[in-house]
């Protein structure tokens, strides 16, 4: 296991390879709601820790405080994550599936600007978002589960 003791080294590139994963979190009624997220993972950071912005890609609401994904977090911060790889090639397929307790980390503290150097790193279409003015939900993991090829390639 590595240092965050949740992931293989397997599991953690995998992870960390990925461009997206989806988030689950669970809406009033009860049900699970999915949508996929750009994120990062903290580097070296016990427990192991994952965060995602609330970007300026198109929403459906003006504030991101008041998207569905943060009324799920603030009123019920159980979340699952998954990132998967498809092939057509069956001995190529894996996932990895992991729980955790979700916040939202409004924007000021230095992890918030930690993570936004990360995202900005990550992917550079975040270089003219305003990141440093939106907050970012930041999810500690409390479980992992993985099945497949998380090997060698990206997922």
């Amino acid at each position: 296991m590595t240092a965050d003791t949740l992931l293989t080294p397997a599991q953690r590139a995998f992870l960390v390879a990925a461009r997206t994963v989806v988030l689950a979190t669970i809406a009033p009624d009860g049900r699970p709601r999915l949508v996929p997220i750009c994120f990062v993972v903290g580097e070296g950071e016990r427990p192991l820790v994952v965060r995602t912005p609330l970007d300026e890609k198109p929403k459906s609401v003006a504030d991101p405080r008041h998207l569905e994904r943060v009324t799920d977090v603030l009123a019920r911060p159980a979340v699952g994550l998954l990132a998967e790889r498809w092939s057509e090639d069956w001995s190529e397929l894996g996932w990895l599936r992991l729980d955790g307790i979700a916040a939202v980390l409004e924007p000021g503290p230095s992890e918030h600007r930690a993570a936004v150097a990360a995202l900005r790193a990550k992917y550079p279409q975040y270089a003219t978002h305003r990141l440093e003015e939106r907050p970012i939900i930041r999810i500690v993991v409390e479980r992992a589960r993985g099945w497949g090829s998380l090997g060698n390639r990206a997922g």
